[in-house]
């Protein structure tokens, strides 16, 4: 059954039809509806190092989305990338290391392309 509304120059206008969506529409946000978790799933590794005065250094770790880095491996390099120290991050997402008496650098390794790399002399 359809509805008219006539319009002020006298023409018919079958409502129904002016309502209706097309299709594309909603294949448009059925797609975007789809895709939006898939954006709120990533997060990007986040690290930080510094250098507490006394030969030691801390490393603090997480994700954007505020998950722990509990557990992330984590490595400290010398310039031919020889491992120096390894280890992991602690239940307060921290990394603690006596500072090598060579040029370093830290590398926070996360897996899946969740890497960050902080040299020597970006720590304060």
């Amino acid at each position: 059954m359809h509805q008219f509304l006539l319009t002020n120059k006298g023409h018919a206008v079958d409502l129904i039809r002016k309502t209706r969506k097309p299709l594309a529409t909603y294949r448009f946000w059925l797609v975007l509806a789809s895709v939006l978790p898939l954006t709120a799933l990533a997060h990007s590794p986040i690290c930080f190092c510094f250098d507490n005065g006394d030969d030691s250094i801390v490393c603090e770790g997480g994700f954007s989305d505020g998950v722990s880095a509990e557990g992330v491996a984590i490595r400290v390099l010398d310039d031919r990338e020889r491992v120096l120290i390894e280890g992991e991050m602690n239940k307060n997402s921290e990394f603690l290391f006596q500072r090598p008496n060579d040029s370093f650098h830290v590398v926070f390794d996360a897996g899946d392309e969740h890497i960050v790399t902080i040299f020597d002399d970006e720590i304060e």
